[in-house]
């Protein structure tokens, strides 16, 4: 079985049923749908296009909920509100007890991801047994785009860090450019979102999944498949040592990631704790 831990309804043109034919074509069984909050002064124009917004952000959760309602076996349910907005974690315990929503996120944010609102939502998120997703970018390729030149979203890396140390009951996975850069020691995230080349050793990435037992990584998007493609020996010693803290997902709708993983000889059973056992061990 194979689960795709990160996907979004409506997204990249893609309404369900498109979606469900697509997964079929890839072998994909289940999906967790993830909601994304982002309030349009925040995300890129180009959401527009290429999303559903609404007044409650960029992918609402109404979007989720169409989705999940006409094919439940299909879609796990996923849920973050803005927790900058006071009744964020009122919002989500509904979401839970009404609609079985099993993980909080994606959190994709112009805001520094610890702080104290976010930081008790998190804690709420552990009480609950709901993994958190969290995108980070540090928005360095600037541009004219409106409303900002740079979309850095999470506060970086540390911000990260003081997130899952402050919260150690609840299981996060890091998502997104600004984590993946520093899967390598080097400061490339300074200068580019998507990093390429050897990797320098020392990443901190890999140092705060060794630190922090509640730390997990979202494979998904470009920002997950530039990363592994850096160096592939490296790429198969860190899959091997954390076969169990790291989740497939695509975030888009083609099956480049698969067909990666597939070919670096991994053993099956380590693929299949990428696949679909982490995910189950997170959800239930």
């Amino acid at each position: 079985m194979i689960i795709d831990a990160h996907n979004h309804p409506y997204f990249l043109g893609y309404n369900a049923e498109k979606t469900l034919m697509n997964m079929e074509q890839n072998g994909i069984g289940q999906m967790w749908l993830l909601s994304l909050e982002t309030p349009a002064i925040e995300f890129p124009h180009d959401y527009y296009r290429s999303a559903k917004p609404d007044a409650f952000g960029a992918i609402p959760f109404s979007s989720c909920l169409e989705y999940a309602n006409q094919h439940p076996d299909k879609f796990i349910l996923g849920y973050a509100p803005d927790p900058r907005l006071p009744d964020s974690i009122y919002r989500l315990e509904a979401a839970i007890e009404l609609h079985n929503v099993k993980v909080c996120g994606e959190i994709m944010l112009r805001m520094m991801i610890d702080n104290p609102d976010a930081l008790r939502m998190f804690r709420f998120c552990g009480e609950k047994g709901l993994p958190v997703i969290i995108e980070l970018n540090y928005g360095v390729e600037k541009g004219d785009q409106y409303p900002w030149p740079g979309y850095w979203y999470g506060g970086g890396i540390d911000a990260l860090e003081r997130a899952v140390r402050a919260c150690p009951d609840t299981k996060f996975l890091g998502h997104g450019p600004g984590f993946w850069a520093h899967i390598s020691g080097d400061q490339l995230y300074e200068q580019v979102s998507y990093p390429q080349g050897k990797l320098t050793p020392g990443g901190k990435l890999t140092e705060m999944i060794r630190n922090y037992p509640n730390l997990y990584c979202d494979l998904s998007a470009s920002s997950g498949l530039t990363a592994l493609r850096r160096d592939l020996g490296f790429t198969v010693e860190f899959l091997l040592e954390f076969q169990d803290r790291a989740l497939f997902g695509r975030d888009i709708f083609h099956n480049e990631l698969q067909q990666f993983l597939e070919g670096l000889g991994l053993p099956e059973a380590v693929l299949q704790n990428i696949y679909a056992g982490n995910a189950l061990s997170l959800v239930g």
